[in-house]
């Protein structure tokens, strides 16, 4: 389907009448997706919990993930957002039933106002590899698990590290874990556990009952229809996104089958969504009614993004490879299970979002004993103009993140290309003088 056609009023499939806006540039769309993810521009204050929250919320999901080369990635993804401030928010959040721990897109934190959406989402997710496996043991070992839960309503909370290998061998990945950690990793998966709190980052497991059952009223009672389910993911997705094709919708919140312009055409008909165009795109935008202003200043040229920071490569911006192609002409891999001679880039890179563009990624570590934040090496994007003006934008995108890393001092390595150096190098100077 064409972008003119996309736009038609009323969701149709005909070509677009004479009132049809005009389409969006991609520059504007992109706006727009930052806008909706909390990374046009800068805060305007200093953070406080409650903006941890909001930020969290406006994601829908914050994905979660335990390599801590740099910060973890949630803290990541947050810092992206709202500059310095403290991680141990996102701990007490979850210990207040703030947030609560969820698999959707992957495992995820998710507002507790979204509990039962995603409890009766369960059905939609029995694809998901952590939904079978779970399903797999429940049937299996029944018993074993039920044992663990009596076990848990009769002593309290437990972590997996509560229970001895009786090999003692190593964990390694999920096929040599102890048989607890595969039982409560099922029970979470089904919902049956959930996590209470994190110590040291480490999940602590309790009855959903008393999670759930002490934050969200009838937690276990409410049933929402399928269809009411498909279409919640769908209006949380596209809001989330800002602006989204249709067969990235459902990636968000890992949910099948992937969506068609033609699913779509009733939500749009009812206005739940709006229905553009954007110059180059083979296929129309979704934009949820709620962005409709931030649509209207986008169209006009009004929505600017100024905000230049270090991405985790599991931000929702990047999460979804064609997406980030889509939107950036960004072509992203995580590498850190590429064996080192095979990777491109490095272990963990980092995207670098410059003024509305992914202009580049880094390789970094934060060595946080010496206070040093490493960056092993930095590449441009092919058409990225390594001026003085961008290697400003990128030397204080890296001395924020450095800063709030508690690692000020920042060691720069390689560079691609290499005469972008030394623009960098004066600006990260100037900024280490400024203090």
């Amino acid at each position: 389907m064409s972008p003119a056609r996309g736009a038609a009023a009323g969701g149709g499939e005909g070509p677009a009448d004479k009132s049809a806006p005009a389409p969006l540039s991609l520059a504007q769309a992109r706006a727009l997706h930052l806008h909706a993810q909390g990374l046009l521009a800068r805060p305007r204050r200093r953070a406080r919990k409650a903006d941890a929250l909001a930020a969290i919320a406006r994601m829908q999901l914050l994905q979660i993930d335990t390599i801590h080369v740099v910060a973890r990635s949630p803290y990541l993804v947050l810092f992206s957002r709202l500059g310095g401030y403290e991680p141990r928010w996102l701990e007490e959040l979850l210990a207040q039933r703030a947030i609560f721990e969820v698999w959707a897109h992957e495992a995820c934190f998710a507002p507790m106002d979204d509990y039962l959406l995603h409890r009766n989402a369960l059905h939609q997710r029995e694809h998901h590899w952590a939904i079978r496996n779970a399903q797999r043991h429940r049937a299996g070992r029944g018993g074993e698990i039920d044992r663990l839960l009596a076990h848990i309503r009769a002593l309290g909370p437990v972590k997996s590290s509560d229970f001895e290998r009786e090999d003692k061998g190593q964990g390694g990945g999920w096929w040599g874990w102890k048989d607890e950690k595969r039982w409560l990793e099922a029970g979470f998966a089904l919902g049956e556990l959930m996590v209470a709190r994190r110590e040291n980052f480490q999940r602590v497991y309790d009855l959903a009952e008393r999670v759930a059952g002490v934050a969200v009223p009838d937690w276990d009672r409410t049933a929402i229809e399928p269809a009411q389910v498909r279409r919640d993911t769908i209006l949380k997705s596209v809001a989330a996104l800002g602006i989204a094709q249709a067969r990235w919708i459902a990636d968000y919140y890992r949910t099948k089958p992937r969506l068609r312009d033609r699913d779509l055409d009733e939500l749009v008909a009812h206005g739940a969504l709006l229905r553009v165009a954007v110059k180059g795109w083979d296929a129309p935008g979704y934009v949820h009614p709620e962005h409709a202003d931030a649509l209207a200043k986008a169209a006009a040229g009004r929505l600017r993004a100024t905000r230049s920071t270090l991405l985790s490569p599991f931000d929702p911006v990047v999460w979804d490879r064609e997406r980030a192609r889509e939107f950036f002409g960004f072509d992203y891999t995580l590498e850190c299970y590429t064996p080192e001679p095979k990777r491109r880039y490095g272990y963990f890179v980092l995207p670098i979002l410059a003024r509305g563009r992914l202009v580049g990624r880094l390789d970094a570590k934060a060595h946080r004993a010496a206070g040093v934040f490493e960056v092993k090496a930095l590449y441009l994007e092919e058409g990225a103009e390594g001026d003085a003006a961008l290697a400003e934008d990128i030397a204080a995108a890296i001395d924020e993140c450095a800063r709030w890393h508690g690692t000020p001092q920042v060691k720069l390595g390689r560079c691609r290309p290499a005469a972008f150096a030394r623009p960098l190098k004066t600006a990260l100077a100037a900024l280490a003088r400024a203090g």
